[in-house]
């Protein structure tokens, strides 16, 4: 009779008991905070390839995390995670320097080192994606690009947001999602603000291929469209993937094989471009700018059209080689890239080259994608041609 619930509920007391612990109630908020929470690293060892990661985190209002990136003696990469990553997650953001393998070998250390410290998720930022060109079969060669895909699966990689893929089917080779974000709104964006009479412009696409990116800009600009071909572009799909191999030499005896009708040889015409470039300023886009000759030839030809201004729009400024030369002795009169791609030595060697800031969209990603949040507004009015 004393312990009956009408005078003593032992229920309302323990839960009261519960609620009012100051230790139960802040040891349970550290709990949560810990499990929700989200770390931004750098897996890069150069200084100029962080710069993209700490304008991140500024839009973003964290602190880049702690962590050490180097090349040993024996050039053997090593990556040292210097706080706790257990159940959070975490972003990796890789920009891809000159030296490509290095910097894939850091992006697989370090997510492979997250992954055994307990990271719950584990998401790379690759605005540039490496080796998207060999994303096709070519001859006796393989397709580097799943390779990379497998390699990054098995490193501990669950999620990849990256930028304007060489080829958006990239995408299937990867066994987690992926955000393939697009530059167009940026760039668009440079055109309308910083080309002067940009009315008067016209869009032009280097080589027939890259028609569908170009009329996406020219529908949504307003602008005309112009598309060059001829015999000094060369597009991947004409380059040898071992169809005309020889057979074999060696002798066979019985059936002798089937008798295939020849096929004739491809032969282009001569360049030329199909549009009215005169008196117009020409806009090259492009998703990446990497050996610029292709490039300098399509000015000069714009040139001869009656084209008083050339303008060369691309995502991904790699500028190999001696690119800063060539664009600044070449007919254009400006290169506008993202900084996907470190090249400031690049701006150094050659002030026609200036750099459109994509962070803030980046930024966004990670954002939408910690806190469970859909991407469709990253990608709004974007063509899927773009």
């Amino acid at each position: 009779w004393l312990l009956s619930t009408s005078v003593c509920p032992p229920l309302r007391v323990c839960s009261s008991l519960v609620s009012h612990s100051p230790k139960l109630s802040y040891g349970y908020s550290k709990m949560n905070i810990s499990k929700s929470g989200y770390r931004v690293f750098s897996a890069n060892s150069t200084t100029a390839c962080t710069e993209l990661a700490k304008r991140i985190t500024e839009r973003l209002g964290v602190e880049l995390g702690k962590s050490v990136v180097y090349q040993e003696a024996n050039r053997e990469t090593r990556v040292d995670v210097k706080e706790s990553v257990r159940g959070q997650d975490i972003f990796i953001i890789q920009t891809i320097p000159r030296d490509v393998n290095t910097a894939i070998m850091e992006l697989l250390v370090m997510a492979y080192a997250l992954k055994t410290s307990c990271a719950k998720n584990i998401i790379g930022v690759i605005p540039y994606f490496p080796y998207s060109k060999q994303c096709k079969m070519r001859k006796r060669g393989s397709i580097v690009c799943k390779l990379l895909a497998s390699m990054l699966a098995k490193a501990g990689l669950t999620h990849i947001i990256t930028m304007d893929l060489h080829q958006k089917e990239i995408q299937g080779f990867f066994s987690f999602p992926v955000d393939n974000l697009r530059a167009s709104p940026f760039l668009i964006q440079y055109i309308q603000e910083e080309i002067p009479d940009y009315r008067n412009a016209i869009i032009v696409a280097k080589t027939p291929s890259a028609a569908k990116r170009a009329q996406s800009y020219a529908e949504r600009l307003r602008l005309g469209l112009a598309v060059m071909h001829g015999e000094a572009h060369h597009s991947e799909s004409d380059m040898a993937d071992g169809r005309h191999s020889p057979p074999l030499s060696r002798t066979t005896t019985g059936h002798t094989g089937l008798e295939l009708p020849l096929m004739m040889a491809k032969e282009k015409p001569p360049i030329t471009v199909v549009g009215d470039v005169g008196g117009r300023i020409a806009i090259i886009v492009d998703d990446m700018i990497d050996d610029v000759e292709d490039f300098v030839a399509a000015a000069e030809i714009l040139k001869e059209r009656g084209a008083y201004k050339i303008y060369i729009m691309a995502t991904h400024g790699l500028l190999s080689a001696d690119a800063p030369r060539l664009i600044e002795e070449s007919a254009i009169d400006e290169v506008v890239v993202t900084n996907t791609v470190p090249h400031e030595v690049q701006k150094l060697q050659c002030p026609k080259i200036k750099t459109v800031d994509v962070s803030m969209i980046l930024a966004e990603a990670i954002r939408r994608i910690h806190n469970g949040e859909s991407m469709a507004y990253l990608f709004r009015n974007i063509a899927v041609d773009d």
